[in-house]
């Protein structure tokens, strides 16, 4: 029952994805990536963060006494994953640097076909079954059909039609934020996460967790002197992971009709679930904030940073 409303989810989250990235799409020209590119220190801080200091974090956090195998590796999958197009939608919200987001999104979803096996394999390898395989198949085609066609897709609408791309953004990405509320409520009529059977310890182990990615995130641009918008962009891209990828993986690798891996993958599950319903808060807190001090939606790029 678990693992067929996990599959009816990962549809619902693939409509979220195709919507989100088309109303992205549909408020950047292709200069914007331009830019980017021209200005690059932004873009590497974002990816040191997401692929160095993210994975450290989680094993601070994995080698705490008293962690129990389930929790560990879902730890090791939020930190192994990149981050979501969650983030691009919440990045918008905040008046981020769009064009940001989605690269450093778009470049770590590509690297994670060679890093979330390494990440995988440094924090949790005792846990790993000896035929794991990485989905890398699966992930391609995520990128391909949920990220850069609708994206372009999404641009060519701007380009041929920009006096209706503000309306046809808006309303993509209230469908996409739809998605998400369908996904976080459907998961908890599943019954799929109980905090009474998860326990208490280990509900404040992920809540620190998301609190030091969130610090992570906020710390790094400010160091490196980064404006608003761009340490908008960083800072949701560390809190915001691609939950429905670490589902996925946690199906792959531990799969519900294996009576041995089951009970791991259950409280990786939950873990997962968790941090995918505190990232959405501290999401829309980081949005509260943020949009005080980002004057308008960040499309362009111009600012080096």
């Amino acid at each position: 029952m678990g693992e067929l409303y996990i599959a009816h989810e990962y549809s619902i989250a693939a409509v979220q994805l195709i919507l989100a990235m088309l109303g992205m799409g549909a408020t950047l020209t292709g200069r914007d990536f331009q830019d980017i590119a021209r200005a690059p220190r932004p873009i590497t801080a974002g990816m040191a963060v997401q692929l160095l200091m993210v994975p450290l974090l989680a094993l601070l956090f994995i080698s705490w006494p008293g962690v129990t195998a389930g929790v560990a590796v879902g730890i090791a999958l939020i930190a192994a994953i990149p981050g979501g197009t969650v983030s691009n939608i919440f990045t918008y919200l905040a008046r981020g640097d769009i064009a940001l987001s989605i690269s450093i999104t778009t470049l770590t979803t590509v690297a994670c076909l060679v890093t979330t096996p390494l990440i995988l394999d440094l924090l949790i390898g005792q846990h790993l079954p000896a035929d794991f395989v990485m989905p890398r198949l699966g992930i391609v085609l995520e990128i391909g059909c949920t990220l850069l066609l609708p994206l372009l897709i999404g641009m060519l609408f701007l380009r041929y039609y920009p006096r209706q791309a503000p309306a046809f953004s808006l309303w993509c990405i209230r469908g996409s934020l739809l998605g998400v509320l369908l996904i976080v409520v459907g998961s908890l009529l599943a019954g799929r996460f109980d905090p009474a059977a998860f326990g208490a310890g280990n509900v404040l182990l992920v809540v620190l967790f998301s609190v030091a990615l969130a610090v992570a995130g906020w710390l790094v641009p400010r160091l490196t002197g980064m404006n608003r918008s761009k340490a908008t962009a960083i800072e949701l891209e560390v809190v915001v992971r691609n939950i429905n990828l670490g589902v996925l993986l946690k199906v792959s690798i531990f799969p519900a009709a294996d009576p041995v891996l089951a009970p791991i993958g259950n409280l990786a599950l939950l873990t997962l679930l968790l941090y995918g319903g505190l990232q959405l808060l501290i999401g829309a807190a980081l949005i509260r904030l943020r949009r005080k001090g980002n004057a308008a939606p960040a499309a362009s790029a111009g600012d080096a940073g």
